[in-house]
């Protein structure tokens, strides 16, 4: 597995659904490296939101590009086709260079029986004899996973086919899954997709907890870090045992703003060395509207719009993520106490300082899908990131690099 384009120790997720805030993202990156941390940049959008936005691959990698040459970035960066599967891929092969490849649809589904017998004969080392890894338990867990693998496999090749695999970045995503992997599926997962001969240079398991959109970890904290820790040890010993690039790192999908695992997360990259792939996705997006509401006028305006729009349609904007959303209705502002706030009861409600309290999750998770609203919106939407666009980039920026980057990678223990 020598043929790949390396990505990277780390390198962070970052999410931007109208291809404005390239510029404020990377000014990020360029404050953890004065300040001795390098990470790459990623700009990762998926299928869905471009449907949803009705916009194409070709104008993020544009705006990723202007940025990178605005701000003279002279490191690697990368575009992310997040999420693809092989019936969406196609739309992002001449524009992106890093592909997450989501086959969680496939978990679950039986894989045949020989294909599964197959696997357990090429791998007698993930057997040791206990209950967690006998031939029994694994053969039962290929069959939950190995039609996955496939999927992936196969997805990987065409990607490979169009453009060799020397020019892109491979993850592997099973966390849109109903449970979470433990140590020893993880390493019947590796085994597989060695099989496959995918140059993995991320992957992305199921945690405990609950991952929701926009707000913090759900779960307990102690387990969470104990899991984290145990996959770290999986995945060295895949990049030993089957030839992973010895940078194979885990990837975190937070959903943005899973505040609470920064900690365990950095303990465990200090204690082992490893490097980690984190998104924080629809953050920025929210970030705008903040950035709206705090410039006052007619931002604010629009930000009180978008909000009564997002409570007019809750149900369309919340059902395709369902899974990832707990809004409590009843703390949910009617849109005419919304309208009656000020830029700081606007900000205070949805920026995500829990210490607050007027900060209302619920309103902020509603908000994290409204990004509908504003894509039909159109023109005036993007008009009024520009005209309010001093605002909006500074609260980007102090986001990113404050609430994320410090405690990941900066903060002490």
């Amino acid at each position: 597995m020598n043929n790949f384009l390396p990505l990277g120790k780390h390198s962070f997720g970052m999410g931007d659904r109208f291809a404005r805030q390239a510029q404020a993202q990377l000014q990020t990156c360029l404050r953890a490296a004065a300040e001795g941390v390098d990470i790459v940049p990623v700009w990762n959008k998926s299928n869905r939101e471009h449907v949803t936005i009705g916009s194409e691959p070709a104008q993020s990698r544009a705006a990723v590009d202007a940025a990178v040459q605005a701000l003279h970035w002279e490191k690697p960066y990368f575009l992310d086709a997040d999420h693809i599967r092989l019936e969406t891929v196609d739309r992002f092969l001449p524009h992106c260079n890093f592909y997450t490849i989501d086959v969680a649809d496939w978990i679950g589904q039986p894989a045949a029986p020989e294909a599964v017998r197959r696997l357990l004969d090429r791998h007698a080392e993930l057997f040791n004899g206990s209950a967690e890894a006998n031939r029994a338990t694994v053969e039962k867990i290929a069959r939950k996973y190995l039609l996955a693998v496939l999927e992936a496999g196969q997805i990987y090749r065409h990607i490979a086919q169009a453009k060799g695999p020397a020019y892109f970045v491979t993850e592997v995503s099973m966390d849109e899954t109903d449970t979470p992997q433990t140590p020893v599926e993880l390493r019947v997962i590796l085994a597989a997709l060695s099989d496959e001969a995918i140059p993995l240079q991320t992957i992305a398991p199921k945690f405990t907890g609950r991952f929701n959109k926009g707000v913090d970890y759900v779960g307990d904290i102690a387990q969470f870090e104990k899991e984290f820790n145990e996959d770290l040890a999986v995945l060295k010993f895949a990049v030993q045992q089957y030839g992973f690039p010895a940078g194979l790192k885990l990837s975190v999908h937070s959903g943005s703003d899973k505040f609470s695992i920064y900690g365990p997360i950095r303990r465990a990259l200090r204690r082992s060395g490893a490097g980690v792939h984190v998104k924080t996705a629809g953050t920025t997006w929210l970030e705008e509207i903040i950035g709206l509401a705090a410039a006052g006028g007619g931002g604010l305006a629009l930000a009180k719009e978008i909000y009564a729009g997002s409570l007019e349609h809750i149900d369309e904007l919340c059902a395709p993520y369902a899974t990832v959303l707990d809004i409590d209705r009843s703390r949910l502002p009617a849109a005419a106490t919304a309208q009656g706030w000020d830029s700081g009861q606007f900000v205070s409600a949805v920026r995500h300082d829990q210490k607050n309290p007027a900060y209302n999750r619920s309103a902020r998770q509603l908000l994290h899908v409204g990004y509908k609203i504003a894509a039909r919106m159109g023109k005036r939407y993007l008009k009024a990131l520009d005209e309010y666009k001093s605002s909006v980039a500074a609260n980007v920026t102090e986001n990113l690099y404050e609430r994320h980057v410090k405690p990941l990678f900066l903060a002490g223990d």
